[in-house]
């Protein structure tokens, strides 16, 4: 898969760890549902933190990716919901740790709730 970052003087610069656009050239696309900070072995929510949520639910992403024969490097978009925009900065970290550059596009979106009580949902589009 080829993986080409999009970048424009002429549009705002990214202001984390995302690109304005990629493109691919890639034969498989996989679109991965949202995943929520669920423990797989227990089927419950992680409450001990906001943090510990966020990582779990990138844990699980990071399991579904693999499952669908691809890495972390072929997200080519991602969609981030968190509750509470104030808890932006974690999550830009926590993305920032996990996934490798050059990082994929992405949304973030403030919403009232998620499912089962959930703080933080992500969701991905790989090109393998």
């Amino acid at each position: 898969m080829s993986k080409q970052i999009i970048h424009t003087d002429k549009a705002p610069a990214a202001v984390g760890p995302y690109s304005q656009a990629v493109a691919t050239t890639a034969t498989k696309m996989v679109f991965l549902s949202g995943q929520i900070g669920f423990v797989p072995a227990t089927g419950e929510l992680v409450t001990s933190s906001f943090e510990d949520q966020v990582k779990q639910a990138f844990t699980n992403m990071a399991s579904v990716v693999e499952a669908a024969g691809g890495n972390l490097n072929q997200i080519v978009k991602l969609n981030l919901y968190l509750t509470d925009l104030n808890n932006f900065s974690v999550v830009n970290d926590i993305m920032a740790a996990m996934i490798p550059e050059p990082f994929p596009a992405r949304s973030t979106v403030g919403v009232a709730s998620l499912p089962k009580g959930a703080t933080f949902e992500v969701e991905a589009i790989l090109a393998i």
